[in-house]
């Protein structure tokens, strides 16, 4: 995901800090983790469990766990949101760009680069004729395709790759669902572009100001538990209330989830009131409505298409 800005609700002003913020932020990665967890087969979960042990971080994941069997439910759960943790500073992890030799690279755990392009892929368009840079040459496509193929045991690739690979997929299926990690609008008023919702703030019924990208990242709500994770989505409205269409949950490419996300955004998160500007604009009803309705039916989505995509590279 792209280096975002992380907002901190003050009053009705645009307060900011320096933390990326991270798609659906952990509340969403987590309950889509979640459910797609209850779709694997249970040879599929061990094997996941088997690879998400390599991950210096199981420990942490786990803690609390009244039992092995919660153990590696809480693992799953809580490795979809490391792609994002690794972007904070007890991990060390370098800033590095998608210019850079490493940028396509799929190493493993020696690769220390946080990568925050491969969590989105930019489809650009105008609504005002505006002309736009060419794509970049690595982003979430390229890598989730790469990670894919060499997820099964067939692959060849070492464990070690396969578990950070692992780790990875869990976060970016969920990122490729979110809107705005697949669009960037270039209008007159922001001819470089918004990069996916960024330079453009609003203002919903809540009072506060915030990034438009923001707005749809917190969806869910913020950081959570595990456990505060599997209650959310279970709740009698919650993620798991929400029906997908059998059909769309075929669809495997990660090319077709961007098309799909761009469409939307184009659809829904630009509608009006947002303008062509960096005007802040107070949200309607039917728009905030519409915007919640949407990131539920993305993210309920994003858990069935993980779940098949691991049954089949797993089995």
């Amino acid at each position: 995901m792209r280096w975002l800005i992380r907002i901190v609700i003050v009053s009705v002003c645009v307060a900011v800090a320096s933390s990326p913020a991270a798609a659906w932020w952990d509340a969403g990665h987590m309950q889509i983790a979640y459910l797609a967890y209850k779709k694997l087969d249970d040879t599929v979960k061990d094997k996941a469990d088997a690879l998400l042990k390599l991950n210096t971080d199981y420990p942490k994941w786990t803690a609390g766990a009244p039992d092995e069997k919660t153990a590696k439910l809480y693992a799953f759960i809580h490795a979809a949101t490391w792609a994002d943790d690794i972007k904070t500073k007890p991990y060390g992890y370098a800033r590095d760009a998608v210019t850079s030799p490493t940028a396509g690279q799929n190493i493993g755990y020696s690769d220390h680069y946080q990568h925050a392009y491969w969590h989105y892929k930019d489809v650009n368009f105008s609504p005002d004729g505006t002309s736009w840079p060419a794509s970049d040459p690595v982003d979430l496509v390229t890598q989730l395709k790469l990670m894919i193929a060499a997820l099964p045991a067939s692959s060849n690739a070492s464990d070690d790759v396969r578990s950070y690979d692992l780790a990875w997929i869990l976060h970016l299926v969920g990122d490729a669902h979110q809107p705005l990690h697949a669009v960037s609008r270039f209008t007159q008023s922001i001819p470089k572009g918004d990069s996916g919702g960024n330079a453009e703030s609003v203002i919903p019924a809540t009072g506060e100001t915030v990034i438009l990208h923001a707005y749809w990242d917190r969806m869910f709500g913020g950081y959570t538990s595990s456990f505060g994770a599997v209650f959310d989505a279970d709740n009698k409205d919650g993620l798991g209330s929400v029906a997908v269409n059998e059909t769309s949950a075929q669809i495997s490419d990660p090319d077709a989830w961007i098309q799909e996300s761009a469409e939307i955004a184009k659809q829904f998160v630009y509608a009006p009131p947002i303008g062509l500007d960096k005007t802040s604009v107070l949200l309607t009803r039917d728009y905030e409505t519409n915007a919640r309705a949407v990131a539920r039916k993305q993210a309920a989505l994003a858990a069935v298409r993980l779940a098949n995509l691991l049954n089949a590279a797993l089995k």
